[in-house]
């Protein structure tokens, strides 16, 4: 794959067809690589935006094996289910995708902000209780992202599952066009720097931390996406 050229780059931000969703959906996967850090790190070793790994993880603890806690993965996963009916109303509701991401991202917004209030008041040492809470309102995000990027059908980009975008980069990097072979790339590269930055600040600092990183962005986000458009004819 050869060099994207500045009118690829610009696709992302100004695509013919969806205009700049590519750009904030690539912005939410970085968001899913820090908020499954997170969970995974300091929530209870659960996920919370990819439920095949949730799902093999409830598997885990039902077998009993060592640090994987059932009560934190079922609460994700019924956070996810319920975070996904909500996104589902949303599509219903908001039949310009404009308006749709508009408000998907200001509901993902309060709830991860209450994630983050709760892993915040639990201080250093987050109680089961805490964990399981926030565990459960990060996925109830993650469920309707996932369910209203589903809805915006923007090829490549779904922001929480990289499997198949790995399967096309590989399968069809002779014969893609050059923009679609980027756009994968960096979805996978977004999702894979998230995950190192959410990863360093539990680490080295608090679940609060990679959370408020997570609210801060989605905010920045959503304020872009308030910006006018000019041309909403994608909308």
């Amino acid at each position: 794959m050869s060099e994207p050229t500045v009118s690829e780059w610009r696709r992302l931000v100004a695509d013919p067809e969806h205009g700049p969703l590519p750009a904030i959906l690539l912005a939410l996967t970085f968001l899913t690589g820090v908020v499954d850090a997170v969970s995974i790190l300091a929530l209870g070793r659960v996920f919370v935006a990819n439920m095949t790994g949730n799902v093999v993880f409830v598997g885990f603890a039902l077998a009993g094996a060592a640090g994987f806690s059932l009560a934190a993965s079922l609460s994700a996963l019924a956070g996810f289910v319920v975070g996904a009916l909500v996104g589902g109303r949303l599509v219903s509701r908001f039949p310009g995708r404009l308006a749709l991401i508009r408000a998907a991202m200001t509901f993902e917004l309060v709830v991860l902000a209450a994630a983050l209030a709760v892993a915040a008041a639990a201080g250093p040492n987050i109680g089961d209780v805490s964990r399981d809470v926030a565990a459960a309102a990060a996925a109830l995000a993650m469920g309707t992202q996932n369910s209203v990027v589903r809805g915006l059908k923007v090829p490549d980009l779904t922001t929480t599952v990289l499997t198949m975008t790995l399967t096309g980069i590989a399968a069809d990097i002779r014969t893609a066009p050059r923009h679609v072979l980027v756009r994968r790339v960096l979805a996978v590269a977004t999702m894979l720097v998230g995950a190192v930055v959410g990863a360093l600040l539990v680490i080295h600092a608090h679940a609060a931390a990679g959370l408020g990183l997570a609210v801060g962005l989605l905010a920045v986000t959503l304020g872009a996406a308030m910006l006018p458009q000019r041309n909403v004819g994608w909308s």
